[in-house]
């Protein structure tokens, strides 16, 4: 048999703290240097046992079993091992809680970090540590419902059906969207009808994405007398018995495979109300703005995998005489990838600043309020022809099972539509605008922070002044493009990156094609290959 040749080596075991100075800056420049050590053992975890886990609990998807062997319901979703033991991991290691179990002083951007290195490896999972994560601050408002808020910030997993009186931990999903409104929830139909316990409701209807539908509680959307409202299901009631809803199929995805979403019925299930009748969008919104957060740092995350999967093969690969990361168009491409990576990592983790200033801050608070949608917008929006470039890289390796990439590709999508798809973002932007001249305000002073250091973006901050004061909604996406790309400058340049100057030149002032691999020629982009690697 022919020994292969001219072939890498295999990509982990890996360091993915020691791999990324962008991250390690990001890290200690945003708050969270006093939790480097916590961050760099998870890295480590994520680059070798959890990567070499994430392959069977991505490609053996979960099973619904919706009645055990002599036909009673039992509503069951099935995972392998694998995904239970991704998910141990990440919330003892702090990626659903950390934010609430330890709060101090850069919490927030240090869950950010660890969100950050597990999506990297494992991206499925990250959709109910997400949840979980985002539902804490809505629980809290409930005192009935500390046991829960408590729980889920807890650093402890137990997959088990048992009422939460029996479990140390727990996990939430939730069920927002319903078949006749999609985003537009004001228009659910399942409704609430209150029953004799104060603050508690009988919910019939259904969702048509329940998310998560193994966790422990799911937050949801009802109309109660008093209109849209939030609520609390649990999935086992305290006496043990299984709540009043059936799970009618898991949805066939396109990627996010290890992950279950299901559609769902509710036959007067039992919630609890968490908040007013008529406030549920309002109760929500704490949770919005850290779920698109997350967003954000899932799709820099998959950036990040796919490049350092694209550089390893290219540093180890030989055409036509040469490493490919020696070769002129290669080297273009790699930097034009590197540039967009730290990019997208510097400003999701300068909002995750904002999100954990945000309680003692109001100009952080404004600022987390339109950055969050802005970075959704263009950072989500960014991942799939990011990730299918880094595939290129690789050739027909790239497009192979057996490499990480066509799992990340599949899911590259998914965070561009999942919290409101990229005209929602922009629609939010232009209400922000509009209506809250505090966080319109917010964006300029961060522009501005960055005032004279460089000329492209000093500009560029002079016209979208312009551009802002009476925005168009057709044109809402090309506006909050640009005022993507300005921050993405403002945090680059003041954090003084090798790739500051290359990055406004081609995203501010430059004259670029619409692929990436069309950065000017001459420019040295020795630097910017030299700190992804």
């Amino acid at each position: 048999m022919t020994e292969p040749t001219n072939q890498p080596p295999e990509f982990a075991p890996r360091d993915l703290w020691a791999d990324d100075a962008a991250l390690r800056d990001a890290v200690a420049r945003e708050g969270a240097g006093a939790h480097a050590g916590r961050i760099e053992t998870y890295a480590r975890l994520a680059g070798d046992a959890l990567y070499a886990l994430s392959f069977d609990a991505h490609r053996d998807r979960p099973r619904l079993r919706t009645h055990d062997r002599f036909g009673a319901r039992i509503d069951r979703v099935e995972f392998h091992p694998n995904y239970h033991a991704l998910m141990q991991a990440a919330i003892e290691h702090g990626v659903a809680g950390l934010s609430w179990h330890a709060p101090a002083q850069g919490v927030h951007v240090a869950r950010a970090a660890l969100s950050y290195l597990h999506h990297q490896v494992e991206p499925g999972t990250s959709c109910p540590l997400t949840m979980t994560h985002a539902a804490v601050p809505a629980l809290r408002r409930e005192p009935t419902l500390a046991e829960w808020a408590a729980k889920a910030a807890a650093p402890h997993y137990d997959a088990r059906e048992v009422p939460i009186g029996d479990k140390r931990g727990v996990t939430l999903g939730m069920g927002m969207t319903e078949t006749q409104g999609g985003s537009d929830v004001r228009a659910n139909t399942t409704r609430a009808d209150a029953l004799a316990e104060t603050g508690t409701y009988a919910l019939t209807g259904h969702k048509w994405f329940f998310s998560a539908p193994m966790s422990d509680g799911f937050l949801v959307l009802a109309q109660a007398p008093g209109g849209l409202t939030c609520f609390l299901l649990p999935r086992r009631l305290p006496d043990g018995a299984r709540n009043a809803f059936t799970l009618v199929r898991l949805k066939d995805k396109l990627g996010d495979w290890s992950n279950a979403s299901s559609e769902v019925e509710f036959q007067g299930a039992w919630a609890r109300r968490i908040g007013d009748e008529g406030r549920g969008i309002a109760t929500i919104l704490d949770m919005v703005m850290l779920t698109r957060l997350d967003c954000m740092l899932g799709s820099a995350a998959e950036m990040r995998m796919a490049l350092a999967h694209a550089l390893h093969h290219a540093r180890h690969r030989s055409a036509f005489g040469k490493l490919l990361v020696d070769q002129p168009l290669m080297r273009n491409v790699l930097a034009d990838l590197a540039l967009e990576a730290e990019a997208a990592l510097a400003l999701s983790m300068r909002v995750a600043r904002a999100v954990d200033a945000a309680g003692r801050d109001a100009g952080e608070a404004a600022f987390a309020r339109i950055a969050t949608a802005i970075g959704k917008y263009w950072i989500c929006k960014r991942a799939p022809a990011f990730v299918n470039e880094a595939q290129e890289c690789l050739g027909g390796a790239g497009y192979v099972e057996e490499s990480i990439l066509p799992r990340l590709y599949r899911q590259a999508p998914l965070n561009s539509i999942w919290e409101g798809s990229g005209n929602i973002q922009c629609l939010d932007v232009l209400r922000a605008l509009h209506r809250e001249p505090e966080s319109a305000a917010a964006f300029f002073a961060e522009l501005d922070a960055a005032s004279g250091l460089h000329a492209a973006l000093d500009a560029e901050t002079t016209r979208l002044r312009d551009a802002t004061g009476a925005p168009q909604e057709a044109e809402a996406r090309m506006l909050v493009e640009r005022m993507a790309l300005a921050l993405q400058a403002s945090v680059l340049l003041r954090a003084n990156a090798a790739c500051a100057d290359l990055f406004c030149r081609s995203r501010l002032a430059g004259a670029r094609g619409q692929v990436f691999g069309t950065l000017p020629a001459g420019d040295d982009v020795a630097p910017v290959l030299s700190r992804a690697r």
